[in-house]
């Protein structure tokens, strides 16, 4: 298996190059900017408190809570929120901050194909101070709230409105039967943009709750079929719910919705569930209000062999299912799923880290494919319904470090000195630069299907293809050795000297020329 990860020298030791930096707060930048993002987070948090939202920011940090360390370093929460809102038909948002900050999230949707106005209201010292800042965006939701558009619309508060304590809790409940919902996502409040998708899955599920106990509601755009369902909690690739469906038929049920939904009604379907599926376990919000709607949570998930064995039966127990439906479901994918597995083997040491919350499932993937894994490193928290995947894969060696920084990230890499770093930005840029091949989990690992019999063979191509550029990573460092360090790294120590232009010699007469 090649050598272990030394747990003592990853935690006491990171390289001198990644050390982290603790800048001081500039005090004449927060004196001009308020309590802008120069005034640093312990502050906003007090002036939050201050404002009357201290309770928001507790129930934050319970569904939430950080770690060792103050937050993992990724982008801003808030993206998370926004992304389930511009994925979800008739739904309008509205940002309200700071105009850097909606410039850096609209620019961040539209990059990742969101095709959708986001309404955003503008403020100033005067507005913020005075309290029409809140009277702004009670105005923006009146005027976006047309029912013949939209079901609901969506309000997230950023860092400085919800530092300033502007109240979206006061906003109305609806306007002419459209929904408002209004959340405080702040990055002193929320970890990670994985869980900021929880914040606005949590409070529509709340919503859509309160509304299947009142009375009547809207039926699945696609009807029902009259089976028990699993609901399905997390994102993932599109083709993993089909295959999650074909696992569940033979035992009578059919796979619910996925949460976050693509529309409203798809709510009500998502609660009108046998059992919901925790795919990613980190929904805290969203799970409570499954649980109280009484409908039992399942961890883990159906990946590779053991997981789908494990995941079949804990479906069964939980749904009531005869033992029979389940051990006749098992024998019929299980062969398949190793069938695949052996036919599509990887073979190497390979980190991974990650920040969208499947990090474990791909790990357990990897591993029942034949490759080593010594470190997981995931920006999520450790919840009850992740407790399967961390000990399975401690079982096999491997280190699962929830709630990972940079720095453990790359301290990882160090150490293992893996054949393959699979990881986030940061991680693959310096895997690279130590001639180590490195793939980006969002875009090249989470985007592959991982359920079932197609999730079974489905990394090893990519995995194996990267592995294989090791050669070629040794010659390009060997060829470029040197260039961006020393006197090559393009840094000025000094101002340049102006120089006097060089003299140009006097041109050699042509042969036979006289004077």
């Amino acid at each position: 298996m090649g050598a272990s990860l030394d747990l003592a020298a990853l935690r006491a030791r990171t390289p001198p190059d990644i050390q982290p930096v603790d800048a001081p707060v500039n005090l004449a930048a927060t004196r001009q900017d308020g309590l802008g993002c120069h005034s640093g987070k312990e502050t906003m948090r007090q002036a939050a408190a201050a404002a009357g939202l201290g309770e928001t920011l507790e129930s934050l940090k319970r569904d939430y809570p950080v770690g060792p360390h103050d937050q993992p370093q990724s982008m801003c929460p808030a993206f998370g929120s926004l992304r389930v809102g511009l994925r979800m038909r008739r739904t309008a948002t509205i940002l309200s901050g700071s105009a850097c900050c909606v410039y850096g999230l609209t620019f961040t949707s539209h990059f990742y194909g969101a095709r959708r106005t986001v309404g955003y209201v503008p403020f100033n010292s005067e507005t913020l101070v005075t309290g029409k800042l809140f009277e702004d965006i009670r105005d923006a939701v009146h005027a976006t709230a047309d029912p013949a558009l939209h079901d609901a619309v969506v309000v997230i508060n950023l860092c400085v409105p919800t530092a300033s304590g502007v109240p979206l809790r006061l906003l109305p409940r609806e306007i002419d039967g459209v929904r408002i919902i209004g959340i405080d996502v702040p990055g002193f409040g929320v970890p990670t943009h994985a869980e900021a998708k929880d914040v606005l899955a949590g409070a529509m599920l709340k919503v859509a709750r309160a509304e299947a106990e009142q009375g009547p509601v809207a039926a699945p755009r696609q009807g029902r079929d009259g089976r028990p369902t699993v609901a399905l909690l997390g994102e993932m690739f599109p083709a993993d719910p089909v295959q999650i469906g074909a696992l569940l038929a033979p035992l009578g049920l059919g796979a619910g919705p996925v949460v976050p939904t693509r529309e409203w009604r798809e709510l009500y379907a998502a609660l009108d569930c046998a059992a919901v599926a925790a795919i990613h376990p980190f929904y805290t919000a969203s799970l409570r209000e499954f649980e109280a709607a009484g409908r039992p949570a399942i961890g883990s998930a159906p990946v590779g062999h053991d997981g789908t064995a494990a995941w079949l039966d804990a479906v069964g127990d939980t749904c009531g299912v005869a033992r029979a439906s389940v051990e006749a479901a098992k024998n019929r994918f299980l062969p398949a799923i190793r069938g695949a597995l052996d036919a599509n083997p990887i073979r190497g040491r390979i980190t991974l880290t990650g920040y969208e919350g499947s990090e474990l499932l791909v790990a357990r993937l990897l591993v029942e494919s034949g490759a080593e894994v010594p470190y997981v490193g995931t920006a999520c928290p450790r919840t009850p319904h992740s407790e399967a995947d961390r000990d399975w894969l401690q079982a096999r060696g491997c280190h699962v470090q929830f709630r990972a920084s940079l720095e453990q990230d790359l301290a990882a890499v160090e150490e293992v000195r893996p054949d393959l770093a699979i990881g986030t930005t940061p991680v693959v840029q310096k895997a690279k630069e130590r001639a180590i091949p490195a793939l980006y989990f969002t875009n090249l690992i989470s985007a592959r299907p991982l359920m079932g019999v197609a999730g079974a063979g489905s990394l090893a191509q990519v995995v194996n293809g990267a592995m294989a550029q090791r050669e070629r990573f040794d010659a390009m460092r060997s060829f470029f050795a040197g260039i961006g360090t020393g006197h090559a790294a393009g840094i000025w120590e000094e101002v340049p000297q102006k120089r006097a232009a060089p003299r140009r010699p006097a041109p050699e007469k042509p042969i036979g020329e006289t004077v």
